[in-house]
């Protein structure tokens, strides 16, 4: 027999509102992204897993990753919860292999994917050095 897990409406409450766009990372990298003088394209839905910021004159996709949805290695806030944790393992382990099914299709088509996680998007200088370090390998 198992246990019966009550869930806090609070937390699924909290949980729900986090949405899949318009993050607070995203609109950092967007807004850096903008500062810089680059024009983009938003969850094309043409692309494998609607990629988060599409530069097509660059072949550069972005995609921000929240550290605790998308298991950042190594990073403090890639916690895991204490409730529920066949549940989360489960939802963790399903979220990363989407990840890298879609960063493979992406590469396969031809675009270059660069990964930005949340912790990155907490200092604007080195947030906008990671950027132009992978727009300058690109030509356009």
């Amino acid at each position: 027999m198992t246990a019966v897990t009550h869930i806090d409406p609070r937390r699924s409450a909290n949980m729900a509102r986090i949405g899949p766009r318009d993050t607070a990372p995203e609109l950092a990298v967007r807004s850096a992204l903008h500062r810089m003088g680059y024009r983009f394209r938003l969850h094309r839905p043409d692309l494998p897993g609607k990629p988060d910021i599409v530069l097509p004159r660059h072949r550069t996709i972005f995609l921000i990753h929240g550290c605790f949805w998308h298991r950042h290695p190594g990073c403090r806030f890639a916690c895991s919860p204490k409730s529920r944790t066949e549940f989360w393992e489960d939802k963790f382990r399903r979220n990363v292999a989407r990840d890298q099914r879609v960063e493979h299709e992406l590469r396969e088509r031809g675009w270059t994917v660069q990964v930005i996680w949340e912790c990155e998007t907490r200092d604007n200088a080195v947030l906008e050095r990671l950027l132009l370090a992978v727009l300058r390998k690109r030509p356009g």
